[in-house]
């Protein structure tokens, strides 16, 4: 990463970002991470950890919204969600404007995102405070082996990229305590990467996932702009639930600005390259 004449900047495999900035509003070294703010002059506050566009205000909502409704609106009736991530709490926000959730629980290792986070991206937080929420700031790997069996309908995995802490998300062991936490008919859900920039990866995860045991897995991708190669994904797998199946999905009812069922339904209509890779 670097900042050169008011531009934040991230390159990465001959491909770059650029995000012209006004001010730095924050900066600090976590336990975990380097966690900075900036004000952009077209996509409002942008947060960054270690160097890396995590989000901006203008378009975060895209992702919040195909990270959480998808699920969501497959389950027949999600009461328990667990949030593994998410320290920004956009994910959480979308799950509790569901009246069916009863309990949401968010794992996220590091406090601080949230605490920058409720400052410089209040928007984000606003659900912080339902009664239905619990925030809990450990490591989800053990908290997730530890997990009552049985316990939750919907598992959202709102991680960053798989380096670090993070990589532990991305693996069979981890999806297989996942599937053991679910009940039957639960549903996970895991940010995957670009289908453009991340094909491997992606491979790796739906493999992984059904080596697991879920018996269903569909790719759901979806435009990024600020996200490299502007083009995103999220994979949704099934225990004993067929994630695939359009017609069984519950209308949307909520009024979002990206997701609606219409969108759902074509977002499963894959493009030809990822399909066969998928296969």
């Amino acid at each position: 990463m670097t900042l050169d004449q008011n531009w934040f900047t991230e390159t990465s495999d001959g491909f770059g970002l650029a995000l012209k900035t006004t001010a730095r509003l924050h900066e600090e070294q976590s336990e975990y991470q380097r966690i900075e703010v900036y004000a952009t002059e077209s996509f409002g506050n942008l947060l960054t950890l270690d160097g890396l566009v995590m989000l901006t205000s203008r378009d975060n909502f895209v992702y919040h919204e195909m990270l959480s409704h998808p699920a969501l609106y497959r389950h027949p009736a999600p009461r328990d969600v667990i949030v593994v991530g998410g320290g920004d709490c956009g994910t959480l926000r979308e799950v509790l404007r569901h009246d069916e959730v009863q309990r949401a629980t968010q794992i996220e290792l590091d406090e601080r995102v949230t605490r920058v986070c409720e400052r410089f991206f209040p928007e984000l937080c606003e659900a912080n405070d339902d009664p239905r929420a619990t925030l809990l700031y450990q490591d989800a790997i053990a908290w997730m082996r530890d997990a009552e069996a049985n316990s939750a309908d919907v598992i959202l995995l709102d991680t960053t990229d798989p380096v670090g802490q993070a990589s532990r998300l991305f693996g069979e062991a981890f999806y297989r305590d996942c599937y053991k936490t679910l009940r039957d008919g639960g549903i996970v859900v895991a940010q995957s990467e670009s289908p453009l920039f991340d094909m491997e990866l992606l491979q790796e995860i739906n493999q992984g996932l059904r080596a697991a045991g879920f018996d269903s897995v569909q790719v759901l991708p979806f435009p990024q702009c600020t996200y490299p190669s502007g083009w995103w994904s999220a994979t949704m797998a099934g225990k004993n639930i067929d994630v695939s199946n359009a017609a069984e999905l519950r209308r949307c009812d909520l009024p979002t600005r990206y997701y609606n069922t219409e969108l759902h339904q074509g977002a499963m209509a894959l493009p030809q390259f990822l399909r066969e890779a998928l296969k």
